[in-house]
């Protein structure tokens, strides 16, 4: 039977200048932009405890997890030093609306992009019981 293995792309419709962008979030989360203007995320080298995986959900229509953005949508990136780039992007001054926090399957972090997309970012770590708070 066919099933779903991963997320193949991510598309975001641009509210202003879609190369400044891009630009962005090369310069500020490292996301290697290829000529054409987008990017190609493989998983060879995550080398998290989980093993790499895409996580999809549907939230309620009335749910205030993407605030304060007003998109429809949020996207969690993978990262493999929270603490270092959250560092990195307050220093270049871009908006941390929450984290870093714990949870059992790694920590998390909030920013909020020029285009007023918030942004998740996960550094992974295996969801086990070594993991799991009191």
């Amino acid at each position: 039977m066919a099933r779903i293995t991963g997320i193949g792309g991510v598309f975001l419709k641009c509210r202003g200048d879609s190369a400044a962008l891009a630009a962005w979030y090369e310069k500020h989360l490292d996301m290697p932009l290829e000529p054409w203007g987008g990017a190609i995320l493989r998983w060879p080298d995550d080398k998290a405890e989980d093993g790499g995986l895409t996580v999809w959900h549907l939230a309620q229509r009335d749910s205030q997890w993407f605030s304060p953005s007003e998109s429809s949508f949020m996207i969690n990136y993978r990262v493999d030093n929270l603490d270092e780039l959250l560092a990195q992007l307050r220093e270049a001054g871009v908006d941390i609306v929450g984290g870093p926090e714990s949870h059992e399957n790694g920590k998390f972090a909030w920013i909020m992009d020029p285009d007023g997309n918030k942004v998740e970012l996960w550094e992974p770590m295996a969801w086990d019981e070594k993991n799991k708070g009191p």
